[in-house]
């Protein structure tokens, strides 16, 4: 497995690690996490692997310093092969979100979102009122705002309307019939592609949020010719 798909690995352990009361408890959701963080930890430095197992055992004691100390080690283990891991890492990385895991999804999208300055670029056939109150308001004052969408134009429109005029911003609105795949792009110079429609990320199904580079201009021009030609809905 290569660094960029180990890190994402490591992260989605570390955004499902169960509660800390209750890790120990050895149900088969806690002992599935625990051979999973396990293996991505070998995986990234093998001598930690024997560490790991150690303060697995802890985990399962029957002193609460020792399962206190357990949790430590595990957890310091794995915010240690991630942070590794982003130091080593060029270029784009994957973040993999897993199933039921909204939060997650909507946070990663928001701290995309949140980088634009002069232009942010939404591109999903299920662009609809819910996404509009879930991600706009995380758009930086006097950053353009553009939707291109197909399927839910009818319930999207009038909660952009509402929404520009509450907070006086431009929100420019197209549609194009034949729209398949979820891109935001951001200032017209970063792209990243989402698994699955903005608005569900990770409710029904596992998914991936990813940088596009080394096709980043083909697909930009792509969606931009899609914007000249789509029908002016706002």
């Amino acid at each position: 497995m290569d660094k960029e798909k180990l890190l994402a690995e490591i992260e989605d352990v570390l955004r499902t690690v169960p509660p800390r009361a209750t890790i120990g408890n050895e149900t088969p959701e806690n002992l599935a996490w625990l051979g999973r963080a396990s293996a991505v930890t070998g995986m990234w430095n093998s001598a930690s692997s024997i560490l790991f197992r150690h303060s697995v055992q802890q985990l399962g004691s029957v002193m609460a310093s020792s399962r206190t100390e357990g949790y430590r080690e595990v957890m310091v283990l794995l915010h240690q092969a991630q942070n590794d891991l982003r130091m080593q890492t060029l270029g784009p990385v994957s973040v993999a979100v897993g199933h039921g895991m909204v939060f997650a999804y909507f946070d990663e999208l928001r701290k995309i979102i949140e980088t634009a300055r002069q232009d942010v670029f939404f591109i999903d056939p299920y662009l609809d009122a819910e996404f509009v109150s879930r991600y706009l308001p995380y758009v930086s004052p006097g950053t353009a705002t553009r939707l291109l969408a197909s399927k839910y134009i009818a319930t999207l429109l009038p909660a952009v309307d509402a929404f520009a005029n509450q907070h006086a911003i431009n929100v420019a609105v197209r549609s194009v019939p034949t729209l398949h795949d979820r891109y935001v792009l951001i200032d017209k110079s970063a792209c990243y592609q989402s698994g699955a429609s903005f608005k569900d990320g990770a409710k029904k199904a596992g998914t991936t949020i990813t940088q596009i580079t080394d096709a980043f201009a083909g697909v930009s021009q792509y969606y931009e010719n899609l914007w000249s030609s789509g029908k002016v809905e706002r």
